[in-house]
């Protein structure tokens, strides 16, 4: 690699910021004249990043001539701020042209000293990828002082942007059609939104088919009046006239749209709001928008809008970018440890801001510094001051719009390991007991951090799960793992002991290190978090949790220890216990269990079921029990638990007959038996359970009837019966749940007919099943229950729930 002399970039961009300084105050001063209403507060804010351009020249001087990659890594900063530059020219207002030529004037002088000399060596290559000067849209009044760059009216496209050519054609393919006039693209923070957006806008099929393409970036708090005014200058390209207000500014720019009716794309970059967006759409004839968001939930749902979620890069791609951040080049370079730059590129999981930040971050450094990397990103942590700005600073503001409510919510998800697929059940459990959310609050928070692309939501059954009565079963959650990342380092601000959240956020050994050397003090840790293998019990340190609400343990093991250090745990609300491995675990240490007065809510996962239900039926404060993929309810020979409000039962597969007295249970609101094959008849006493309000027996095929005791559940509102394709038919006594709202009866494919006591169902507004049956529900319709939805969805099968 050639060299690449620092100084002299350093020497020019100072030259550039003492040129630009005084004209800006001079900008500042001259906007102060103006009325208050046409003053623009970022004339200041720009002279606070100017000075703060002069701290970073500084601290690029100060840098060793020997240390050529991190004086190129400062180069590409001091070139991202002409981009701050050029953003602040497009937001000029027309009445200060006259001092914004002096500006661009003097830009313009020092950015062709800034060129680096040597065209041909690899530091320029990548200097020049990184240049983007950002958007230079400008009035016609301003064409002439742009004419010294080679810049159009957009962002111009990098030389190099990896895993473009699908999602730009998909987008081409979109905007072609005559009924689209709309199109949403979202995806995480740092996903390549704005990337894709400026390949847009310079693609050349694009611009040939309109005849005017224009860019605009919105923000978390944009000046809508301005934005629009902006648009006017672009679209109708002369000065704008004096609007009242944003109601005005809308109305005669739409007026303009109609009366030009020309083609024009107009992209929308970094919208945050849907008000915000609704007030930037128009619809006119050949007028269309691109709008690209973190939130989809921002994007309009009607007829001519189209979502498009941008996906992250593949692993070729991902290499590429990764490799041309650090090496200036899309390859491995043959000298560097290839199973090590694979690894650092594997925790960035595709997304292309990790990608670059971290490639960036150790760009020329040794392979220590590469191997501590690796080990720092498995842990979740910085790996650099340059990684936390650019990299975590940039994604926190993907959660600045949650109240604190919603913030503590996030931060829960780190509680459970990457590249896992968690059922969603498991964190609504955190959030009702310990965030203190009722169930459809937590329920509404888990979709909109789904619809902020902070996690990812997989329905095990391909189908769409129930949202109401809270069944949440159906539902698995993901989380990128840089979220994690951020969720862990946002947790970890605080020193050990004093953590709200303590976790480990990777499978160990055994307890980290530094846990032991704390472990004569208390911790404060409301939520802990253990990823172990096997663990005996000499393995366990001696650890104080007086204040701990909530445990999750994950481990990988045949046979596991319980840590004797629950008996600290005396405020313990909830528990997950949940077995990795492919063979179910034996629990020891279960005596311990007892001391967890206060415990409400267990979940287990993959075990042997026997003697812990033992030890759980007799917990007098518990209210929730799930169970999944356990064995041994055929050596249960009674089961109850005279509190449990809520019984969850999924993948058991040695179940086929019932313990005589599980149906002893008068609190029950909640009953879920999912995905047990063997079951073959439920408890004629299923009555019993007059408290219930949801009843869920689906996907067992064996089970031949129901029980004519069903019909006693007089407070049932949702019954679930899909997939029992065993079940031939349904008793005469359904007919007096009188409270059933909701019945979920999909692919019972022997079931041929249905009893004419269903007439009587006068509750019901909603039923979900086969065509064949569907007929028979829309007569009822017809005949009985007018206001009855009949959804009639075609058969489904999927494995998904066995891809962990």
């Amino acid at each position: 690699m050639e060299s690449f002399n620092s100084k002299i970039v350093c020497a020019r961009a100072d030259a550039l910021l003492k040129s630009l300084i005084p004209a800006t105050q001079q900008l500042c001063a001259s906007d102060l004249q103006q009325r208050k209403n046409q003053q623009n507060p970022t004339f200041n804010q720009f002279s606070d990043t100017l000075i703060r351009g002069s701290e970073l020249v500084k601290s690029c001087e100060s840098i060793s001539a020997l240390n050529t990659f991190r004086r190129c890594r400062y180069a590409s900063q001091i070139l991202k701020l002409e981009e701050e530059i050029s953003g602040f020219m497009s937001s000029i207002p027309d009445y200060m042209v006259l001092d914004a030529r002096n500006l661009m004037s003097a830009m313009k002088d020092i950015y062709k000293e800034l060129q680096p000399p040597d065209k041909s060596s690899t530091v320029n290559t990548m200097i020049q990828q990184q240049m983007s000067l950002g958007n230079l849209n400008q009035s016609t009044e301003f064409q002439e002082a742009y004419k010294w760059s080679n810049l159009s009216n957009f962002p111009v496209i990098s030389r190099f942007y990896a895993g473009l050519e699908k999602p730009v054609e998909d987008l081409k393919e979109l905007l072609f059609q005559s009924e689209v006039s709309v199109i949403g693209v979202h995806c995480m923070g740092g996903g390549g939104k704005t990337t894709l957006a400026s390949a847009i806008c310079n693609d050349p099929h694009i611009k040939g088919y309109f005849g005017n393409v224009h860019f605009i970036t919105v923000t978390q708090l944009p000046n809508l009046q301005g934005i629009i005014e902006t648009m006017w200058e672009k679209i109708v390209g002369r000065k704008k006239p004096e609007f009242q207000n944003v109601e005005d500014a809308r109305i005669q720019l739409k007026q303009q749209l109609f009366t030009q009716s020309k083609r024009t794309l107009m992209i929308l970059d970094d919208v945050w709001s849907r008000a915000h967006l609704e007030e930037l759409l128009f619809e006119a004839p050949g007028y269309k928008t691109v709008v690209t968001t973190r939130d989809s939930s921002t994007i309009p749902q009607n007829t001519c809008t189209r979502p498009y979620q941008l996906p992250l890069l593949g692993h070729e791609d991902a290499l590429s970018l990764f490799c041309f951040s650090a090496f200036g080049q899309t390859s491995i370079p043959s000298a560097a440890d290839a199973n090590l730059v694979m690894q650092v590129q594997a925790e960035c999981k595709g997304l292309p801001l990790a990608l670059k930040v971290i490639g960036s971050s150790l760009n020329g450094e040794p392979h220590g510094t590469w191997l501590n990397a690796k080990n720092k990103l498995c842990q979740g942590q910085s790996i650099s001051s340059y990684h936390k700005e650019g990299l975590f600073r940039c994604l926190e503001t993907s959660i600045d719009s949650l109240d604190d409510v919603g913030r503590e919510c996030f931060l829960d998800l780190a509680l459970f390991p990457e590249n896992q697929k968690v059922c969603a059940d498991a964190l609504l459990n955190i959030w009702v007991y310990i965030r203190k959310l009722k169930w459809q609050d937590a329920f509404i928070m888990l979709l909109e951090l789904a619809s902020k692309n902070l996690l990812n939501l997989i329905s095990s059954s391909g189908r769409q799960a129930t949202i109401s009565y809270g069944n949440a079963s159906e539902l698995y959650f993901s989380q990128h793992d840089v979220m994690r990342d951020l969720a862990i380092y946002l947790g970890s601000q605080d020193s050990i002991v004093h953590r709200k959240r303590l976790f480990m956020p990777k499978k160990e050994l055994s307890l980290p290190g530094e846990w032991q050397m704390l472990n004569d003090r208390s911790f404060n840790a409301q939520v802990v978090s253990i990823h172990t293998g096997s663990m005996a019990e000499n393995q366990w340190y001696e650890m104080d949790f007086p204040e701990t609400e909530v445990l999750v343990i994950h481990f990988s093991a045949s046979e596991y220890f319980l840590p004797p250090f629950l008996k600290t745990m005396k405020k313990l609300k909830s528990v997950m216990l949940c077995n990795l491995s492919s063979k179910r675990t034996t629990l020891k240490g279960l005596d311990v269990l007892s001391s967890l007065t206060q415990l409400r809510n267990v979940r287990l996962e993959k075990l042997d079921a026997p003697s812990i239900l033992e030890q759980i039926k007799v917990m007098q404060k518990l209210d929730k029990l799930s169970v999944s993929l356990c064995e041994g309810f055929g050596n249960i020979s009674t089961f109850s638990n005279s509190n449990l409000q809520e019984f969850n039962l999924d993948h058991c597969s040695d179940l086929e007959e019932w313990p005589l007295d599980i149906c002893h249970m008068p609190s029950a609101q909640i009953w879920s038996i999912t995905n047990c094959h063997l079951v073959g008849k439920l408890p004629y006493d299923l009555g019993n359970l007059s408290s219930l309000r949801m009843l869920r027996l689906s996907q067992l095929p064996g089970l031949k009837e129901l029980p004519a005791s069903i019909g006693k559940l007089e407070q049932l509102e949702f019954l679930d019966i899909s997939l029992c394709e065993g079940l031939k038919e349904l008793p005469e006594e359904i007919g007096q749940l009188q409270n059933l709202k909701e019945f979920d009866m999909r692919e019972c494919s022997r079931l041929r007919r249905l009893p004419r006591s269903v007439c009587g169902l006068s509750s019901l507004k909603h039923v979900i099943c086969d065509e064949k049956i569907g007929h028979q529900w829309l007569r009822v319709k017809a005949s009985s229950i007018p206001n009855l939805r009949v959804e009639i969805v075609e058969p489904q099968f999927t494995l998904d729930w066995l891809d962990d």
